[in-house]
C-alpha cells in the first residue's frame, strides 16, 4: 500500500463539476462517477476506516450552495472538504466575480472553521469553447480572487487554469460544458497531487487532432447548440434550473472501495 494520509471523513460540495455530470456510470449512486468519486477511491485505498459524502447538485449557483450545503456538510464532521462554486453565476450575464469572491470568502472561512483541510478549484482556461470563452476574462479575475482566498485561510488550490490539458477537446463532454471521463480523471489527479497523495493517475495527453474540414466542423457546431445550446437557454429564460428536484447522490458519509488507480 501507499503511504497513508490524514483524512478519514471526505465531504465534496458543489454543482454539477462536483457532481460528476459528463460521466455516467450506472454502477455508482447518482449514476455519475466524476472526479470527487474518483479522489474519495484512491483515498480509501490509502487509509483505514474512510467515508466520503457528495452533496454537490448540478445547476447550483454559488449562493445555493452556500444556503443548502455548508452546513450539511459542517454537521459531518469532516476532516476534508472540496468546494468548487461560482461558474454558474460566472457564465451569467452581468455578474460581478469581484462581489461572488466576497461569498465565496465567507464560506471557506466557516468551511476551515472547525479545522477540515478545504480544497478549492480555479477555473479552467475554457477560450476555446464557444459559450464559456466569452467569459474568459471574468474567470481570469475570479480566479485571481480565489489564489488569495486560498492563501487567506490556508486552503488549497487545484488550479484548473494552469492545467493547459483541459483545452483538449477530447478532455469535455459532447455538451462541451462538462468534462468526460478522460477529463474528469485529469482533475481527480490534480486534486490528489494538491493534497500530496500519491496515486497512479497519470496525466493524459492526448495526441495532436487531425485538422477537420470547415464545413464538418460547423455541422458539428450547429448540432450542438440545437441539442445542448438552446435548452440551456431556454432554462435561463424560463429561470429554471438543470438540478431542480435532483437531490444530492451521497448526502450522508458512507465507505468507498479503494481503487487500484484506474481512470
Amino acid at each position: 500500500m501507499s503511504a497513508r494520509h490524514a483524512w478519514s471523513r471526505y465531504v465534496a460540495i458543489g454543482d454539477s463539476f462536483t457532481e460528476g455530470i459528463g460521466d455516467p456510470d450506472p454502477t455508482v449512486p447518482g449514476g455519475h462517477r466524476g472526479w470527487a468519486d474518483r479522489v474519495a477511491e484512491v483515498l480509501a485505498a490509502r487509509t483505514d476506516d474512510f467515508s466520503y459524502a457528495n452533496l454537490a447538485i448540478r445547476g447550483r449557483l454559488l449562493g445555493q450552495i452556500v444556503e443548502e450545503q455548508v452546513e450539511p456538510a459542517l454537521a459531518l464532521g469532516p476532516d476534508l472538504v472540496t468546494v468548487s462554486a461560482g461558474g454558474n453565476d460566472i457564465i451569467r450575464p452581468g455578474s460581478d466575480p469581484d462581489e461572488l469572491a466576497e461569498r465565496f470568502d465567507g464560506m471557506v472561512e466557516r468551511l476551515r472553521s472547525g479545522g477540515a483541510s478545504v480544497v478549492l478549484f480555479t477555473g479552467p482556461d475554457v477560450g476555446m469553447t464557444p459559450v464559456l470563452g466569452m467569459v474568459r476574462g471574468k474567470t481570469a479575475i475570479y480566479n485571481e480572487n480565489l489564489h488569495a482566498i486560498a492563501l487567506k485561510h490556508g486552503a488549497l488550490v487545484a488550479d484548473m487554469w494552469a492545467l493547459r490539458v483541459l483545452r483538449d477537446p477530447r478532455m469535455w463532454a459532447p455538451d462541451r460544458l462538462h468534462h468526460s471521463p478522460t477529463g474528469h480523471a485529469t482533475v481527480a489527479a490534480a486534486v490528489l497531487d494538491a493534497l500530496g497523495v500519491d496515486h497512479g493517475l497519470d496525466p493524459v495527453t492526448p495526441e495532436p487532432l487531425e485538422p477537420r474540414p470547415w464545413r464538418e466542423a460547423r455541422v458539428e457546431d450547429l448540432g450542438w447548440a440545437r441539442e445542448y445550446l438552446v435548452p440551456w437557454v431556454v432554462r435561463r429564460l424560463k429561470h429554471t434550473s438543470s438540478g431542480d428536484g435532483i437531490s444530492a447522490k451521497r448526502p450522508d458519509l458512507q465507505p468507498v472501495a479503494g481503487t487500484s488507480d484506474t481512470p
